[in-house]
């Protein structure tokens, strides 16, 4: 993507920048760019758009996701929200125009698939990240301001990742509503394959033999109601951006794949033979598990600060982020408070009392030196 409108200079009106509202800047003005900016937008701040698409960024603004259409040097935090495979460019074309500027802003994305995209950037300042939200609504008809209230947004940070940079990411997130999950890339894309790429393709090939049963003149497709209707909602999204998708994810979509074939297989020997505790025995694990997923963002209760001295380098919060996903523990807020000498700094971690001691004493034997400080 090239940024053909005239940007804002980051030079002489940087004065007047800063007596104004915090600024962003969207790149991808679909379903998710644009929910961004009408997000960002609800809170205050002035949100500038831009798209390949000729007249996208234009509609967005007509309805109330940008206040003007362009690239803004001057922005804070930068959203490119395009297809996974035109996301490096946009995101190393943006990155270069704020370098321009002498620009410290954050770029991020909003891509499914995340080993790719961190593969091909290794700037300090690029976070990946993923909104676990969407809709059926394809585009503008699906923006909303309140789609990631409630959601789980993932980022993924690297070793090259700037601790200030993905503090001040996870705050606009999290600000949006939304409960920050921090992952490394490659895991995440292990696990989106099995919560949200395999199950779209399991919902197409359900309606594919649903449509081709009907054209036997059955009336299947009247009957299906219900269950059937929720499974394969997702089947009806755009499905050009599967294509990408598929390519940049299809190592772990394939394997799951696999375990999901093998799987059903087990199902068609134990219906075929008779096997009742079997089938028993694996509908009773599939729905305890079922009741057992979360309802939207739990409530974290009384939180706690942890402390951790660092290094003030690249590659902290990665180790530090991930360590606490992988317990299963929610950071609630982080940031990083820089030391005078300026080569260390303290990373501060907000997270629920009840987790409090755990991480700390997990980070101790990671070996890094915490106080767990109480209350924030």
């Amino acid at each position: 993507m090239t940024f053909q409108a005239e940007r804002i200079d980051g030079g002489s009106s940087r004065a007047l920048a800063e007596a104004m509202p915090r600024r962003a800047q969207v790149i991808g003005t679909g379903l998710i760019g644009g929910s961004v900016g009408m997000a960002l937008r609800a809170r205050g701040w002035h949100v500038t758009g831009a798209d390949a698409r000729v007249g996208q960024a234009e509609a967005g603004a007509e309805l109330g996701a940008l206040d003007e259409v362009g690239f803004d040097a001057t922005a804070e935090i930068v959203f490119v929200a395009t297809p996974v495979s035109a996301t490096v460019g946009a995101a190393r074309e943006a990155l270069a125009l704020l370098d321009e500027a002498h620009s410290n802003a954050v770029v991020t994305d909003a891509g499914s698939v995340k080993a790719t995209i961190a593969g091909a950037l290794g700037h300090p300042r690029f976070v990946g990240g993923h909104p676990m939200a969407g809709s059926e609504l394809a585009g503008s008809a699906g923006m909303d301001p309140m789609l990631f209230s409630g959601c789980t947004w993932v980022l993924t940070p690297t070793e090259a990742t700037d601790p200030g940079a993905y503090a001040k990411l996870q705050a606009i997130v999290t600000s949006l509503g939304a409960s920050v999950i921090a992952l490394s890339p490659e895991r995440h894309d292990e696990l989106v394959a099995i919560v949200s790429h395999v199950p779209h393709l399991t919902a197409a090939a359900l309606m594919i033999l649903a449509a081709d049963s009907e054209r036997d003149n059955t009336p299947l497709l009247r009957l299906a109601a219900g269950g059937f209707r929720d499974m394969t909602r997702v089947a009806a999204t755009h499905p050009g951006i599967w294509l990408d998708i598929c390519k940049a994810n299809s190592q772990a979509i394939v394997a799951t794949l696999d375990r999901l074939i093998e799987q059903l297989g087990a199902f068609r020997d134990a219906v075929g033979s008779g096997d009742a505790a079997f089938l028993a025995s694996a509908l009773e694990s599939a729905a305890g598990a079922r009741r057992s997923l979360p309802v939207g963002t739990q409530p974290p209760g009384e939180l706690a600060e942890i402390r951790v001295p660092v290094p003030d380098e690249p590659g902290v919060i990665a180790g530090i982020t991930t360590l606490a996903s992988g317990m299963g523990m929610n950071i609630e807020d982080v940031h990083i408070e820089h030391s005078f000498e300026g080569d260390r700094g303290t990373l501060v971690l907000v997270v629920a009392v009840r987790d409090a001691q755990r991480l700390s004493l997990a980070l101790r034997q990671g070996g890094y030196r915490s106080i767990y400080a109480g209350k924030p």
